[in-house]
């Protein structure tokens, strides 16, 4: 996918050679499908047949064989997809999520086929903007044509489908929308597919300093600028939220910042994502089956991560900070026991209740130190933190906690446009009671009652009056709602709601 080239083209679609040649067709109610006038006859014949009528993930695949009724194609093959019906009352944010899952089709279709070169006719609906239309096709065909195969390697056969290498989208009308479309959503399926590799690699492959790593070619390679605190400066610093996790742990910690800066007076917003790189639990420790999946724990953090690739390419008008707060969890002899107590950067004191209770931990210190570093006018934190949050929403919805009404809707907008959505839980007194502590400030876990709010309440500690939310991706990091586009494994999610929150940011009012 890294090397797959997308472009746009006005040149006629049967001078253009291709593997595999896509166009789009809408249901009717009792006539054949609306679609190109150049597939009219073959559709109309099919839904003659009854074999075709345009129903949604409905495909007619069809040969060019120089039949003189039609105009010959250089593409290999046709294939017709159906969009479903074309309501004019549906919510713009579902016909978005309808054409990705239209471009995980056609990667499928190709991978199928064995395609390596896609040529694209962008459908114009009249409700919907071609620019929306060609963004959200090409993040559909990118993320669905994502792999990961680095490891394969004595299992791996010549034959074996590698993906592909050409996108060509068609327009003969709004070809500079089309284009500005299909960047958008290429910037935004790439930054995805990355935070999809970070999260793939495993507990050896990707560690703390790898975070550190690809941070710092992102500031080089595009003039942001790079941070990285490490063990000794967080000493200094007193992050014992961090140090504290990291404590059984033979891999030293790192916390990780990346700005970038438009130059001019604009709002700052900060993002802090959770970068457990692999958890065991600590002495808490989890039972072993399913463990190998905590390689994950680190999605928050390639969240953020990955949006700054995307911020970087976009340059955006407004002021962008990741933090990255980086270790593994371990069991090794020093580690943090239950019932020790800890000073986090603000001077909060936690008793450590639950080792497996970590990730809150490492927020608090980068929440606090991102806050008073960078002066944001929100921040943002994303994280798997619970195992609450599969209850109470499942795999199909994030769970966002916030003190702030305005930051919150624009996230439920950003979630919902990104195909991302997020469900609100309160936050209250009562729920931050559950955290006190007799001996310390508070308590790193409330029970199980409402843990994925407690969680937050324990968070919310560390933030003072910065308008704040907290995403928890416990749920859709991996094992995210089944889509044509979105693989088994990690999902990449919130990269692009992030995306979509800053692309549509409206200057920051105190008051809000």
């Amino acid at each position: 996918m890294e090397t797959t080239r997308l472009s746009v083209t006005e040149k006629p679609v049967d001078t253009l050679a291709s593997d595999l040649l896509v166009y789009f067709a809408a249901q009717r109610k009792d006539m054949p499908p609306v679609c190109d006038p150049k597939i009219e006859a073959r559709v109309k014949k099919a839904h003659e047949l009854g074999d075709f009528s345009g129903k949604m993930d409905e495909e007619l695949m069809y040969y060019p064989d120089g039949n003189p009724k039609e105009k010959k194609s250089e593409s290999r093959r046709v294939l017709v997809l159906g969009m479903g019906k074309d309501d004019p009352d549906k919510d713009l944010a579902d016909f978005l999520d309808t054409l990705r899952r239209l471009g995980g089709n056609t990667a499928k279709a190709c991978e199928k086929t064995k395609a390596k070169t896609l040529l694209v006719c962008v459908p114009h609906m009249a409700q919907i903007p071609v620019e929306k239309i060609s963004q959200a096709l090409a993040e559909g065909i990118l993320l669905g044509d994502y792999r990961f195969a680095k490891y394969k390697k004595t299992t791996r056969k010549k034959t074996d489908y590698e993906g592909l290498t050409e996108i060509k989208f068609f327009s003969d009308t709004s070809v500079k929308a089309v284009r500005k479309g299909a960047k958008m959503g290429v910037n935004a399926a790439k930054a995805a597919c990355a935070a999809r590799d970070m999260a793939n690699e495993p507990g050896n492959g990707w560690t703390p300093k790898q975070f550190a790593d690809y941070a710092a070619d992102l500031a080089k390679t595009h003039g942001l600028t790079c941070t990285c605190l490490k063990k000794k400066d967080m000493e200094k610093l007193d992050m014992g939220g961090i140090l504290g996790v990291n404590q059984g742990s033979s891999t030293p910690p790192c916390m990780v910042a990346l700005e970038y800066n438009p130059g001019k007076k604009s709002d700052t917003l900060l993002l802090v994502g959770k970068g457990i790189t692999f958890d065991t639990g600590g002495i808490s420790i989890k039972p072993a089956a399913g463990m190998e999946e905590m390689k994950y724990d680190m999605c928050g953090g390639a969240a953020v991560l990955a949006t700054m690739a995307a911020v970087a390419e976009e340059k955006p008008g407004i002021r962008v900070v990741a933090i990255v707060p980086a270790t593994d969890n371990m069991s090794g002899s020093r580690a943090i026991h239950p019932g020790d107590i800890i000073h986090h950067y603000n001077g909060v004191t936690s008793e450590i209740v639950n080792t497996d209770a970590e990730g809150r931990m490492i927020l608090a210190d980068a929440l606090a130190w991102g806050i008073k570093t960078y002066a944001p006018d929100c921040v943002v934190d994303i994280a798997t933190l619970t195992g609450a949050v599969i209850i109470g929403l499942g795999h199909h919805y994030s769970g966002l906690v916030s003190n702030s009404d305005a930051l919150s809707e624009r996230l439920l907008a950003a979630g919902k446009e990104a195909g991302e959505p997020v469900w609100r839980l309160p936050l209250n007194k009562d729920y931050e009671k559950q955290i006190e502590s007799k001996v310390a400030d508070i308590k790193n876990v409330g029970g199980k009652p409402g843990g994925t709010i407690t969680a937050a309440a324990y968070l919310s500690k560390f933030v003072d009056k910065t308008p704040w939310a907290h995403l928890d991706i416990a749920g859709t990091a991996w094992d995210f709602t089944e889509k044509s586009y979105i693989p088994k494994g990690p999902s990449g999610i919130g990269v692009r709601t992030f995306i979509s929150l800053i692309r549509s940011w409206k200057k920051w009012e105190k008051h809000e």
